[in-house]
């Protein structure tokens, strides 16, 4: 219903438009908390939330009213400083944040006195933010979070194993092309290969991060399976493991991406993901950088 002339006039004289006008710019300021985030998150992940996990707050205040929501990798010094500088105080990460994969503050001989992790935890306090790690839920989603991403970063998704989410039939290319092509669209810049380049190979297995031995040697395993692209395997385990494989004779082949790149695209799905609920306040990718350089 539409006031007149008069009708405006009285209710403003009233008092009543002051009121109501300040309730709006009250409303306007009353932030969603980094807890009220997170609660939401939980709701939407679309798998059971459990009690046993690394899913939790890491530092900060998590009833912290949210200015905006940076999403992340890993919440390195240098990401930390751009979530910052651009106004977002909720970092939502998917690795460890104190150099250990549960957070603890005391596996350093100096605890944290230590003069890089006070460094960081000062700056975490003196800039008011609030990190969140979302690593086991993300990873338990069907499709698994970072595979998707991975899968959408590298345009693999039709070629992806309708029962085996990690297992791609691409076209057949030698080791080389394909460590070529991961390192352009990935924008890798150190990238490491066992096996002979000129190799044909059609089915491979990508599986991002610090898997372990056991789940990367069961997608070797496998009589088709050519080639393993992972992240981070240990030297004396996975890549050994491949470089017998070849001495051997045996058809396959280890491509290591190193830990960030091969997740980092499926945190940028987690952020598409994450917008599709969250609209109150910003939300944006920003990406950890290779630390990594070529000589």
């Amino acid at each position: 219903m539409r006031l007149s002339k008069v009708s405006l006039k009285r209710w403003v004289a009233s008092g009543t438009a002051f009121l109501f006008l300040s309730s709006l710019a009250a409303g306007q300021d009353n932030h969603l908390t980094a807890r009220e985030i997170i609660s939401r998150i939980q709701v939407h992940v679309g798998v059971p939330w459990q009690s046993e996990t690394v899913d939790t707050f890491k530092a900060g205040n998590p009833d912290t009213p949210v200015t905006g929501i940076a999403v992340t990798m890993m919440a390195t010094m240098e990401v930390l400083e751009r979530a910052a500088a651009s106004g977002k105080n909720l970092v939502i990460t998917h690795e460890p944040t104190f150099y250990n994969h549960l957070d603890k503050l005391d596996v350093l001989k100096q605890k944290d006195k230590d003069p890089v992790l006070a460094a960081k935890l000062a700056f975490i306090a003196e800039h008011n933010l609030v990190v969140w790690r979302f690593h086991d839920h993300w990873h338990r989603r069907n499709p698994d979070g970072i595979e998707a991403g991975m899968a959408h970063a590298l345009g693999w998704e039709k070629y992806q194993d309708h029962g085996n989410q990690y297992i791609f039939a691409l076209p057949e290319t030698s080791v080389e092309s394909l460590a070529v092509e991961l390192k352009k669209k990935l924008g890798i810049h150190v990238l490491r290969v066992v096996g002979d380049p000129q190799m044909k190979a059609k089915k491979v297995a990508l599986v991002p991060g610090a898997s372990g031995f056991q789940k990367e040697t069961l997608a070797l395993e496998m009589n088709d399976v050519d080639v393993l692209v992972t992240g981070e395997p240990r030297e004396w385990e996975t890549v050994e493991y491949v470089a017998d494989a070849v001495t051997q004779g045996r058809h396959k082949g280890l491509i290591i991406l190193s830990h960030v790149p091969s997740e980092q695209a499926g945190m940028e799905e987690c952020t598409r993901w994450l917008k599709s609920f969250v609209s109150e306040v910003p939300v944006e990718f920003v990406p950890t950088k290779d630390p990594f350089w070529k000589d």
